[in-house]
């Protein structure tokens, strides 16, 4: 399944799958759809299966009711217009995908040892960072992670 359309929107499918394989339960893994189901039920939501969680991320159905989009932006801890606003999704997702990285032992262990450090010292180390990743072949950075000075 394609993430983008060829008019440039994400589906609600492909921002719903993207939120299921970025924000992951207590215990690491992938959240399941039942229990999504169980916790929106939990919480007082609207009705909603298992089976048609599935079908929303498989892009199966795509006519959901607001509020269960209100629901589901709440359990993935994302406000609801993630769903509806194409710009408010690629900023979100570009904080979804901090917390993703910050999960990883060592990216984090990093990031905790540079704490305290001048803004020339982060400069070198963001340099060197980058150089490893262009090695590597990983793609550029975000615009915008350089360290003030």
């Amino acid at each position: 399944m394609p993430d983008t359309p060829s008019e440039g929107r994400r589906t609600l499918a492909a921002k719903l799958d993207h939120l299921f394989r970025t924000v992951h339960s207590r215990e690491g893994g992938e959240y399941s759809f039942e229990d999504v189901a169980d916790a929106l039920r939990a919480a007082g939501g609207p009705t909603i299966s298992g089976t048609y969680i599935w079908q929303l991320r498989k892009g199966l159905r795509d006519n959901p009711t607001k509020r269960h989009l209100e629901a589901l932006a709440g359990f993935f801890g994302v406000p609801p217009a993630y769903f509806f606003d194409d710009e408010a999704a690629e900023r979100i997702d570009a904080e979804l995908s901090l917390l993703a990285a910050m999960r990883d032992a060592s990216v984090r262990g990093i990031a905790l040892r540079a704490a305290g450090l001048s803004p020339k010292s982060l400069t070198a180390i963001l340099e060197m960072v980058e150089r490893v990743r262009e090695l590597e072949g990983l793609p550029d950075a975000a615009e915008g992670d350089a360290p003030e000075e």
